[in-house]
């Protein structure tokens, strides 16, 4: 179903059962795939050179909140979710089920695996890297120009099962390793080995995740996350997490 206010290009390819929202744009080189719902005052595949003649191209079964807005040349697997005025630039390429939080901004050519949850209000750099089951809390920046103002782009990489706490910002350059955890109001500036916690401006070594113990009163190990915490995530996955708890070792 088209709300009659939205401008849809008859150049969109647009799957079965997608609904478009009021006053919503759906430009020229723009695939929407089946089931799609994008609400209204959307702009979908926002024209620029940058992204090389690429379609937008996004799986089915999104579900797209209102004021968001997508420029062309960007890739996103089946279940995308966001929430309200997000911005994703060009060369932009996401897996599956990918929920971006209201407010947060992708700079483009960017790389995101699959089930990645941003919270709301984080901001990704140009050049980032992101693993798969990668948690981004709220208010987190992804920076890349080591001496800005530059031409100078350095990504920051956030490997597999990682997550980065609220208000954490990663400098250019940066890896954030497997399975570690950035704490609230972190500035790291080096590379966060695996299993690890780091805390602090400049963030520092404080201790290995296994010795995080979960405030539930259980005290069993708060991490891998994967031992304890399944919601939002398919059965088929979670069967994977229960043969092998420490997942992605």
């Amino acid at each position: 179903m088209i709300h009659p206010s939205a401008i849809v290009s008859p150049k969109a390819r647009l799957g079965a059962g997608v609904s478009i929202g009021p006053f919503t744009v759906v430009h020229d080189n723009v695939e929407l795939g089946d089931n799609c719902q994008v609400d209204g005052f959307c702009e979908l595949g926002y024209p620029t050179p940058l992204a090389d003649g690429k379609p937008l191209v996004i799986g089915a079964n999104a579900k797209i909140r209102s004021h968001s807005v997508f420029y062309e040349g960007c890739t996103f697997g089946e279940r995308l979710m966001t929430g309200h005025r997000v911005t994703v630039r060009e060369h932009t390429t996401a897996g599956i089920n990918f929920q971006l939080g209201t407010l947060s901004d992708i700079q483009g050519d960017c790389t995101i695996g699959d089930y990645v949850r941003f919270h709301s209000n984080v901001h990704i750099g140009k050049m980032s890297t992101i693993g798969s089951f990668v948690w981004i809390f709220p208010y987190v920046v992804l920076t890349n120009d080591p001496h800005p103002p530059s031409n100078v782009l350095l990504g920051c990489t956030v490997e597999d099962y990682a997550a980065v706490a609220t208000m954490s910002v990663l400098l250019p350059g940066v890896t954030v390793g497997t399975h570690s955890l950035v704490a609230a109001h972190s500035m790291v500036a080096r590379d966060v080995a695996p299993h690890t916690v780091v805390g602090g401006n400049p963030a520092k070594f404080l201790c290995d995740t296994s010795k995080i113990r979960l405030k539930d009163g259980s005290d069993e190990p708060a991490y891998p996350w994967t031992r304890h915490f399944r919601r939002g995530y398919p059965a088929d996955v979670t069967e994977g997490w229960d043969q092998h708890p420490a997942a992605g070792i």
